[in-house]
């Protein structure tokens, strides 16, 4: 056969036979090709979120953050306003009060880091930190999305800037409260190893940052800008090493094992002792109308 009828004949069998479909080259090509356009089109599409979105403060904010906290300094005093003091009926029916209260920086005493897992799997969970004052009171932040009417949190949504970014600040029989008694999540209460100038620097790094974030709003990000991501910023500003990247930040029901392990608990418990010691819905739910709440989910702290 003549070379130029077998090339015509080899097309002939490549078209009509189906060679080329079998040939497992142009598949992958295709493969590779496909997958290079959707990741084109998901960054394009990002991109046109970042240009598009922007963060406001001038939304319907649902009725338990309708109002952010802010910071005024004056010395060794610092008067906060907006403290969130709400009281729970259950998780949908409560009323909230907004106070104003003032704090001498000099009495700030210890540090508080509370783990609220919410799953049924080990990995999501929500943190925030308590701090005490050395005449008995205490107050919590809390970093939070900040919720419209009718919202709720979505892991996706918080990829997509569909939520701005609250520090939340708060009564603990509000705080705690709602998540042990009313979520019936567990509720971890850990005493932290600080200094009276971290317990301060800490403090006060925190409500700067709500000053921040009441002039000029953030979104809240499910990887980069979260409950657990901004404490350890503000932790790692008081250490003497930036808290290493950790899986556990990522998944901070695992948080306190982190902390734990880097000894910023302050207990002498064995790992496998410590997270069921600082466990505090008990308490918490026996003392929930107390004015000693604060005071009575500590009464069983064992170092």
């Amino acid at each position: 056969m003549p070379r130029s009828q077998a090339n015509t004949y080899g097309r002939y069998r490549s078209v009509y036979h189906g060679d080329d479909m079998t040939d497992p080259a142009p598949r992958r090509h295709l493969i590779r090709r496909s997958l290079l356009v959707l990741s084109a089109a998901a960054i394009m599409s990002y991109l046109l979120l970042v240009l598009l979105l922007r963060p406001s403060n001038d939304r319907d904010w649902s009725l338990d953050q309708q109002h952010l906290a802010t910071a005024e300094f004056s010395g060794d005093s610092v008067r906060v306003r907006n403290v969130r003091n709400a009281y729970y009926r259950s998780t949908t029916d409560f009323d909230v009060h907004w106070e104003d209260r003032t704090f001498d920086l000099r009495q700030l005493e210890s540090v508080w880091y509370v783990v609220e897992p919410f799953a049924s799997w080990r990995g999501p969970a929500h943190t925030f930190l308590s701090f005490g004052f050395d005449n008995g009171e205490y107050i919590s932040i809390s970093v939070e999305i900040r919720k419209e009417r009718g919202e709720a949190f979505s892991p996706l949504s918080g990829l997509l800037r569909q939520y701005e970014l609250a520090y939340i600040v708060g009564d603990e029989r509000d705080l705690i409260g709602l998540r042990a008694n009313h979520r019936n999540d567990d509720v971890h209460l850990y005493p932290m190893r600080v200094t009276q100038a971290a317990a301060r620097a800490l403090f006060v790094s925190m409500l700067e940052r709500a000053n921040a974030l009441a002039e000029q709003p953030e979104f809240y990000n499910t990887l980069t800008s979260t409950c657990t991501s901004n404490i350890v910023d503000h932790v790692s500003l008081i250490t003497p090493e930036p808290i290493p990247f950790s899986y556990k930040t990522l998944l901070p029901a695992y948080s306190d094992d982190l902390a734990f392990d880097l000894g910023m608990i302050d207990t002498a418990l064995p790992r496998e002792q410590f997270r069921a010691a600082f466990r505090i819905n008990d308490l918490a739910l026996k003392h929930a109308d107390s004015v000693n709440f604060s005071e009575a989910i500590r009464s069983h702290h064992r170092k």
